[in-house]
């Protein structure tokens, strides 16, 4: 664990600044510690949106890593540091490449690397593709019971996307409460669509489960829609699909034209982060040249600085924030050092002293 750290106005018996131990989270372990704690990582996401929104973080932007020979493919960098209590710094390495599913293995692969606050030193590599789907996963729940206040509850889902986020997703969502009459189902892949049913069925849900030939069946069909697709560019233009005012988590954020945007109310996590990188957003103010079209971010929501109106679609777009996965990888450090399965790798760190 950690040691506590010295500072110029503790006496002088406190414990001298040193090198952390180093250690490996597998994510197995994660995992252990996730499951099941939907509501607390709700919480806490919730808890880390407060303190970004006060200032009390550093999320810079986040850094793309692209490949001419895999243009489909990319590696994101999105570093970050988190005050208050938490006082961790880190880096989440996440990649993203699609072609993956066709060789059955998953499309993200990430680590989370943790680092200590007054020394800098790396003191956990942590397995992040489950910290981050639960992030995001809880941002999503988060925003679904915040912003369906003052409207009537969904009771009609749709999920187009229907990989590990869209099942994390269902997962926080059911585990924070959820339950609806039908779920809608679409993907451009049929075993994928079959593979999300299956799990839906399996997770005992109740409520009837449609997978739907097209997009526009299941928006018009859907009073929540859930996006979570790998879409580069959008693909859904007609504003028409949205009449009827649904609560959209735009989670994979390149799925709406600007049009949609421009008709709805829109709510992002933080608007620097998501007015960039060619998002839906991003277009909707390259075509219009201003960001009047954005009505606050999900902290606004919850602290009540915003109101929001029920007679046009309310679209959520949450970029994705490097503080949430610190947090929610401290979350994890913390818990797997309660439980004393903490693996340590020792002499990690070897050229300690300057002179040798």
């Amino acid at each position: 664990m950690t040691p506590v750290r010295s500072t110029a106005t503790e006496s002088a018996m406190s414990e001298p600044i040193t090198v952390p131990p180093f250690a490996v989270i597998s994510g197995a372990q994660v995992q252990r510690v996730l499951r099941g704690r939907e509501k607390e990582i709700v919480e806490l996401v919730e808890a880390t949106y407060r303190l970004h929104s006060a200032g009390h973080s550093v999320n810079p932007p986040s850094y793309f890593l692209r490949f001419p020979d895999r243009p489909s493919s990319r590696i994101i960098a999105l570093p970050a540091s988190i005050g208050g209590e938490v006082r961790v710094d880190g880096l989440k390495w996440i990649s993203s490449f699609p072609e993956n599913v066709t060789a059955g293995i998953p499309r993200a692969s990430a680590v989370l690397i943790l680092n200590d606050h007054d020394t800098g030193y790396p003191f956990a590599c942590l397995e992040s593709s489950i910290i981050s789907a639960s992030r995001t996963a809880a941002s999503a729940a988060s925003a679904a019971e915040c912003l369906s206040h003052g409207r009537p509850r969904p009771t009609r889902v749709g999920f187009i996307g229907t990989g590990l986020i869209a099942r994390y997703i269902h997962t926080f969502l059911a585990g924070t409460g959820w339950s609806f009459d039908e779920i809608g189902v679409h993907d451009l892949s049929a075993d994928s669509a079959s593979g999300f049913r299956c799990y839906l069925e399996q997770s005992g849900i109740a409520g009837r489960i449609t997978v739907h030939d097209s997009a526009e069946q299941l928006i018009r069909l859907s009073d929540l829609v859930v996006f979570a697709t790998v879409a580069g560019e959008p693909y859904v233009s007609d504003v028409s699909w949205f009449a009827h005012n649904p609560l959209v988590l735009h989670v994979s954020l390149r799925d709406l034209s600007p049009e949609i945007v421009l008709a709805s109310t829109n709510i992002v996590d933080d608007v620097e982060h998501c007015l960039k990188a060619n998002t839906s957003p991003h277009l909707a103010e390259q075509l219009t040249g201003n960001r009047e079209f954005l009505h606050g971010t999900l902290d606004d929501v919850m602290a009540g600085r915003v109101t929001l109106p029920a007679d046009r679609p309310l679209v959520f777009s949450p970029f994705g924030l490097g503080v949430l996965d610190l947090a929610v990888g401290k979350y994890v450090y913390d818990e797997v050092v309660r439980s004393g399965e903490l693996h340590v790798v020792n002499d990690f760190f070897h050229e300690l002293s300057r002179y040798g």
